[in-house]
């Protein structure tokens, strides 16, 4: 026999993006189912970056102080390109409550986000249970009216009034969905690692290292190692491989001598990396009739600068409150529709300044040879001079919530944000 569960909302997902939404659903009183496929919150290799406004917003929602200890401030920023500091951030410049992002292991953010949950009525936490189907009213162009789960125990069913998707960059409930999108693959892909943090190395600053058409990225990581992010072409990890684990190696020694024999001591196998593909993804409508996408299932970003959490956290938020007031007023599926469409007007014009930020930094990466890396080193040293220019460069993507303007923002902080 199938079992049932029954809530006004089934989030499907538990990341940064489905928790924190269903966190601030249960704080106002709407009841919340939430599936997770994974058994645990141990991801390695996820995203761990978040910038100052969801930092701002974190604090606001009174989660900052239950994470004391979990976290490091990241102070600076550096662009090192072919040996010569061609940029460089210093992010107390930025006068803004919380200026500093931070990289915050996802194990302790969604397990705090977890634990709050839990002190909420209505708030249920299913983990190993995998969406596998869409209910719907009707036939399969009617409105979504739940899902379908696998669990260990067996199959499960939930019934809500709406299901939303914050299943990340490769969403099953998006392809069940049928809503429209595109996947735009970019030019290349990233090997991860993880290494011992250097000794020499200030624990504070993120550093960017360019030689020719080889970058990577250096990311400090609570509470004693560096994030490593070495780019490949696209589709490129076999023919690395094909070269044997020394051409990894080689490519580190490369941008970062000072990581050479750590590297050799820690990683003795391909198992001891991860790669990412790259790509974004565009889906031109983020809703239909009892279902909502949010987070990357909405709109996948690139690493670059940490936008994943970030995007997914304003999400929630922005869209908590819009299923408040609709549920209040009654439901019914036409309103959270709207609701739906609402939350889109309100967050698409930010996500497509984020997309776009990374787009262009991703041609900066891609320019190589002497003239394009002669011009790439130009322009990031005229960023560099110009502190007004690099300030209004990184503020579009690290502070479009702790600024006047729009109108999202000033919903967040008049309406949305209740403390826990």
């Amino acid at each position: 026999m199938t079992a049932e569960l029954t809530a006004q909302v089934c989030v499907v997902g538990g990341g940064p993006a489905g928790l924190t939404l269903a966190v601030e659903l249960a704080k106002r009183s709407v009841s919340v189912v939430v599936l997770e496929q994974s058994g645990h919150f141990n991801r390695s290799f996820r995203g761990e970056s978040v910038s100052p406004d969801s930092v701002w917003l974190l604090d606001r929602l009174g989660l900052l102080g239950r994470l004391d200890g979990t976290y490091a401030q990241m102070h600076h920023m550096e662009i090192v390109d072919g040996g010569s500091t061609v940029l460089r951030t210093d992010f107390s410049d930025y006068r803004y409550p919380h200026p500093y992002p931070v990289e915050l292991p996802q194990p302790a953010l969604l397990s705090a986000l977890a634990e709050v949950g839990r002190e909420h009525a209505g708030f249920t936490l299913r983990q190993s249970a995998t969406v596998v189907g869409l209910l719907r009213d009707g036939g399969e162009s009617g409105p979504v009216t739940g899902v379908r789960a696998r669990t260990p125990d067996g199959e499960i069913t939930v019934r809500a009034a709406l299901t939303v998707a914050a299943d990340g960059r490769f969403s099953k409930v998006r392809e069940m969905s049928g809503l429209p999108y595109e996947k735009l693959p970019l030019d290349r892909d990233v090997v991860w690692l993880r290494l011992p943090f250097p000794a020499e190395w200030d624990y504070h600053t993120y550093r960017i290292r360019i030689r020719g058409g080889e970058h990577g990225l250096f990311i400090p990581t609570h509470p004693d190692s560096v994030r490593v992010g070495l780019n490949i072409p696209k589709g490129g990890l076999k023919d690395l491989r094909a070269q044997g684990l020394g051409a990894l190696h080689e490519r580190l020694d490369r941008l970062a001598p000072e990581l050479s024999g750590t590297v050799r001591k820690e990683v003795r196998s391909w198992s001891d990396t991860s790669m990412l593909d790259i790509f974004t993804t565009v889906v031109p409508r983020w809703s239909t009739a009892g279902l909502v996408l949010m987070g990357d299932a909405a709109h996948t970003l690139t690493p670059i600068l940490g936008q994943g959490v970030n995007h997914a956290i304003i999400d929630a938020v922005t869209l908590a409150p819009l299923v408040e007031e609709t549920m209040a007023a009654g439901g019914g599926t036409q309103a959270l529709l709207r609701a739906g469409e609402r939350f889109q007007e309100s967050r698409a014009e930010a996500v497509r300044r984020s997309r776009a930020l990374q787009l262009r930094q991703e041609r900066l990466f891609a320019l190589h040879g002497r003239l394009g890396g002669a011009l790439r080193r130009s322009l990031y040293r005229v960023v560099d001079r110009n502190r007004s220019l690099q300030q209004r460069v990184l503020a579009r993507a690290y502070f479009q919530m702790q600024q006047p303007g729009p109108v999202v923002a000033e919903r967040v902080r008049r309406e949305s944000v209740r403390p826990v």
